[in-house]
């Protein structure tokens, strides 16, 4: 009998899914079928994979309502919420799918008299993806069809908390028809997670989550010479002009900050607002912000639930404490939130004034249901204060005017640039970090770049 690991849901702290851990010995089988997979795999055309990867797609949004109703039990998802993620994970898939024919076309150079000279793209092997449990399907979903459109085999590590995500991957492709082998998922211990990395057998690693857990990648992966992406965390900033329509980035600015409890690595969890609008900024925000309805997740009226465990509300409630102790405001009344009790999962959503960036809460992620707002007297303090930060996913800038607020955009620190949105990634455009946020890319066709590698053609046809 192997080591069990248990899912608790943060609904009510039940046990909500136990498996066995996988063993030595199924870890190394699994490693070795997906390289065999992976060999006949690569030679399937890009036609035949597409028509797998879109069958699997198909057969998962036809299990729409029970993966909703399981991710509102694993990660504390609002139900009312939960099949928005079967639709961005839908959309997401089939554009990679889309683009795949001509993101892994060969590269034509130009004539050159007696040669003929172009670059391919070749599969890397196998790769292993570390899924995250706040967007269990829209995280995963970047790395693990680009990888089978690209020719390579997938392995899936999906998050403790969110088991059952890996389960129905694998349960919608094998109903698409997707050969054996080709995609695998795992349930691993940290420890066996760490080896696996250090296997021969493994080629890239797909990783999102902590900076901590990225930090185990690279030591993982230390002499190995393998590519690696990393999404790690983000304090993502916004940045509310004068100019700005008001009610749109109150609205906008509170859906970014508090959508998913907060828990989102593009999230919100910093605004700097223009001083003439930033007392009405302010009012309009708390007003929007005390129309929450905090509740378990499975009730249907429930518009913010519960975090994913309670030492996360915990640490969020540290931070709120911290920063008041020094002279923050707290702008929301805790107390209309009666679920909100120290050592419970459900936390009071939380705005707070008064700030500066010696302050936990305007510094270290929160991942968390709060948002800190501070006053800038002109575009340039905006820019140093959005800057100030170890991380570097997206920043946002709402403006009328388009053109200076690209200005800005192109002095931040910041691998996404939004205006006059947030928090929403388009598979259109190049997923990035920049500083301690990560590195690499997934989505977009650049995204194939780096789940393939450049084979050069140089022949010569007159001797």
């Amino acid at each position: 009998m192997h080591p069990k690991q248990i899912t608790r849901s943060p609904i009510d702290d039940s046990i909500y899914v136990e498996r066995e851990l996988a063993s030595p010995g199924a870890i190394e089988t699994a490693l070795v079928t997906a390289s065999k997979a992976q060999q006949q795999w690569q030679k399937t055309g890009v036609a035949e994979r597409a028509a797998i990867c879109h069958a699997m797609v198909d057969a998962f949004i036809a299990n729409e309502d029970e993966i909703a109703e399981q991710l509102c039990w694993m990660m504390g998802r609002p139900v009312r919420y939960a099949k928005g993620e079967v639709a961005g994970m839908a959309e997401r898939a089939r554009y990679m799918i889309d683009i795949a024919a001509e993101a892994l076309a060969p590269i034509e150079l130009a004539e050159k008299p007696g040669f003929i000279r172009y670059i391919k793209r070749e599969p890397l092997g196998v790769v292993f993806v570390v899924a995250p449990w706040n967007y269990p399907y829209l995280t995963a979903v970047n790395s693990i069809v680009p990888a089978i459109m690209a020719g390579n085999a997938v392995l899936l590590k999906h998050s403790a908390q969110t088991p059952l995500c890996a389960e129905q991957f694998a349960r919608a492709f094998d109903l698409a028809g997707l050969p054996e082998g080709v995609f695998q998922y795992l349930h691993m211990s940290h420890s066996d997670t760490e080896n696996m990395i250090k296997n021969p057998l493994i080629d890239y690693v797909a990783f999102t989550g902590s900076v901590a857990g990225g930090e185990m990648v690279e030591r993982a992966s230390t002499g190995r010479f393998i590519g690696k992406g990393l999404e790690l965390g983000g304090k993502d900033p916004a940045y509310v002009r004068a100019d700005a329509d008001i009610d749109y980035a109150v609205e906008t600015c509170v859906d970014g900050a508090f959508f998913n409890s907060g828990q989102s690595c593009c999230g919100i969890e910093r605004i700097y607002v223009a001083a003439p609008v930033f007392d009405e900024f302010v009012e309009k925000a708390v007003k929007l912000i005390n129309e929450y309805r905090l509740g378990r997740s499975d009730e249907m009226e429930t518009t913010l639930g519960p975090m994913v465990r309670a030492s996360a509300a915990d640490f969020v409630r540290g931070q709120i404490d911290e920063a008041v102790k020094a002279g923050a405001i707290a702008h929301i009344d805790s107390g209309q939130f009666p679920l909100d009790q120290p050592g419970s999962a459900y936390l009071a959503p939380q705005l707070l004034t008064g700030l500066d960036h010696s302050m936990s809460l305007m510094r270290d992620e929160s991942f968390g249901p709060v948002v800190g707002v501070i006053k800038v007297d002109s575009d340039e303090q905006a820019i140093d204060l959005m800057n100030d930060s170890e991380f570097g996913l997206t920043a946002s800038v709402f403006s009328s005017d388009i053109e200076a607020a690209t200005a800005i955009g192109d002095q931040l620190d910041t691998g996404t640039f939004f205006i006059n949105r947030c928090d929403y990634l388009d598979p259109a455009l190049a997923w990035v970090g920049v500083k301690n946020s990560g590195h690499g890319c997934t989505l977009s066709a650049l995204g194939y770049h780096n789940l393939t590698r450049p084979k050069s053609y140089h022949l010569k046809t007159e001797i």
